[in-house]
């Protein structure tokens, strides 16, 4: 099933969704990836400086990685396309208006939001809120 275009849509039927825990960004150079994955990160990426890994907070703690800040994970439960054009600027600019940051990986059915965790009550609310002002459209 192909993933939803319509940016309209997308706005006014996306539903915010937090997920349980907290997560962490950890670096890890390239050659050390193996004696990681057993940690079995929700997202990774590898960039020339070394491999992000996306962690529970506590595997990272139990691992002793240098972690990030704490993040809080909000799932946009509507299958986006990969070519939807604006959702992520849409999603971003409400986000920023409330000054919360948001990092953001988009998989193949969902966009996943990473905002500080001490941020995701407001971050899930101004969501809401903009879904909500595009249903009303």
């Amino acid at each position: 099933m192909p993933g939803i275009t319509d940016l309209k849509l997308l706005l006014a039927d996306m539903k915010p969704n937090l997920a349980e825990g907290e997560f962490v960004y950890c670096s890890v150079p390239a050659s050390a990836l193996a004696d990681h994955i057993h940690l079995e990160p929700i997202g990774l990426f590898r960039e020339r400086e070394g491999v992000t890994l996306i962690l529970p907070l506590e595997a990272a703690r139990q691992a002793g990685l240098p972690t990030a800040p704490a993040m809080r994970m909000i799932t946009l439960d509507i299958h986006s396309s990969l070519e939807a054009v604006g959702l992520t600027a849409a999603f971003a600019t409400a986000l920023g208006n409330e000054g919360i940051s948001a990092n953001v990986v988009a998989a193949y059915y969902h966009d996943h939001i990473f905002v500080p965790a001490v941020d995701a009550g407001r971050a899930v609310a101004a969501l809401q809120a903009l879904s909500q002002a595009h249903a009303r459209l």
